[in-house]
């Protein structure tokens, strides 16, 4: 009997014995039944025996072994789907969702090896088990992944859209207080650290927002009006210089820098790129906005030392960063500013790179005058 055969007729016996082993390893918390579990089972199962019945060639074993696989090869994916929406929702843990297809392959192949099979084919049957049962895994954990992860961004993007009303209050009650003529020196210095404070939580909340709105597949909203990329990296500089009153910083325009962009957020963009070549470079900063052919590039370079090679591909990615502040000034954040220039840029139809050697390091931006809003 093949194996593809085997499984059929002992798919009772088969699903129990796994069934045990899985309600062995349900958390305390899971409502998940053993019903439910044999169900799984037995759609996993003969799913994998169907597709065992599929003829394949080398070729064909050579890509699905790479997990290039044909639609027609993969419609038991959508069984593995449901299996790690199923665990998921009854708090099953990856090494879970792992030990519960290793169990089904050690008891399927144990009981196939008692029934006595023989010669090459029955090793080949083995081999097209493996490559199943390997694809349903490897589908089943990363859609366990997948969903996990969608969940971490919309916990994220609640948390801090919720967190923006009681640190309004907050700033609200700060700019209230500052009025009040009867408050002593030590308490004005003080309520200036919580306003300071609370500002800068208001911005790492921002940040964090468009880092969920993006991770969950929303573009950046921006409203474009009209505006001078002048203006808006002289107020990008005087920012920077608040913070940090010793950073040298040398403004250089070239031809006609009106446009329309969304002013506020190409300001945060420009001003992420300062605050980062004050926190890791050294001596002086330039920022050049020059227009040409219907767009506008802006750069920001900072002398000292280059960014390590290694952390070239995934500077713009969020929550990295490629080496620690060598500067003293404002919270070096969560990792994500670059990545939310990048956001901005893409938003008005633009680019962000980098270059860094011995020489500096300069940050290239590059937008249209006049970017287009999809329909």
């Amino acid at each position: 009997m093949d194996l593809a055969d085997f499984i059929d007729s002992n798919i009772q016996i088969l699903v129990d014995e796994w069934a045990e082993y899985a309600v062995s390893i349900s958390p305390e918390e899971s409502q998940l039944s053993e019903e439910q579990l044999r169900n799984s089972a037995s759609d996993i199962l003969t799913a994998i025996a169907a597709d065992m019945r599929e003829p394949q060639n080398a070729a064909e074993q050579q890509s699905k072994s790479r997990g290039k696989i044909e639609a027609p090869r993969s419609c038991f994916n959508y069984v593995a789907r449901l299996h790690a929406e199923d665990r998921l929702s009854h708090a099953f843990g990856i090494n879970d969702v792992v030990a519960e297809f290793r169990a089904l392959r050690a008891t399927v192949l144990r009981r196939w090896q008692k029934a006595g099979p023989e010669g090459a084919m029955a090793f080949q049957q083995m081999i097209r088990f493996n490559e199943a049962i390997d694809q349903v895994l490897a589908e089943s954990v990363r859609h366990y992944a997948q969903r996990t992860e969608r969940i971490r961004d919309l916990f994220a993007g609640v948390l801090a859209h919720d967190l923006r009303s009681p640190l309004g209050a907050i700033l609200n009650s700060g700019e209230i207080l500052f009025r009040d003529e009867g408050l002593s020196p030590t308490s004005t210095k003080a309520l200036g650290h919580i306003q300071r404070g609370a500002m800068r939580m208001r911005q790492m909340l921002d940040d964090l927002l468009i880092f969920t709105r993006t991770r969950l597949g929303d573009t950046l909203p921006i409203s474009l009006t009209p505006q001078n990329m002048g203006r808006i990296c002289r107020d990008a500089v005087d920012e920077v210089r608040a913070s940090h009153l010793d950073a040298l910083i040398d403004l250089r325009f070239e031809g006609d820098l009106r446009g329309r962009w969304d002013g506020g957020r190409i300001g945060q963009l420009i001003v992420n790129l300062l605050a980062n070549a004050v926190r890791y470079g050294s001596g002086q900063i330039v920022i050049e906005a020059r227009a040409h052919d219907g767009q506008v590039t802006v750069i920001v370079a900072n002398e000292g030392n280059p960014i390590p090679e290694r952390a070239i591909p995934t500077l713009f990615d969020p929550l990295t960063r490629a080496n620690e502040p060598d500067r003293s000034g404002m919270a070096a954040g969560m990792g994500l500013g670059l990545y939310i220039c990048r956001c901005i840029a893409s938003a008005h139809q633009g680019t962000l790179s980098v270059q860094s050697s011995e020489r500096g390091t300069s940050f290239t931006v590059e937008i249209p005058s006049s970017p287009s809003l999809p329909v």
